[in-house]
């Protein structure tokens, strides 16, 4: 079987990990982040957030774009409300 499907096997449904994130200052300010697995206790460091997302999208099979439109989505929603 191919497909979505076959991805959406190959994916867990469950996942844990510990977050730690921190502030580095050089010329500009930015973000830093690290998961550990509760699982295995494996860690993987992040220079960036956007590297954190990437990854996070890559174990959940979330395809970049479905999950900037449903950030869209939310943020419209969130604006709406406060209207």
């Amino acid at each position: 079987m191919d497909g979505p499907q076959k991805n959406r096997r190959e994916q867990p449904d469950y996942l844990s990990y510990l977050l730690r994130l921190w502030r580095v200052s050089e010329e500009e300010t930015s973000w830093r982040a690290s998961l550990e697995s509760s699982h295995t206790g494996e860690r993987e460091g992040f220079a960036s957030l956007d590297a954190l997302f990437s990854f996070l999208q890559e174990q959940t099979g979330v395809a970049p774009e479905a999950s900037t439109d449903q950030n869209r989505n939310l943020i419209l929603a969130k604006s709406k409300a406060q209207q």
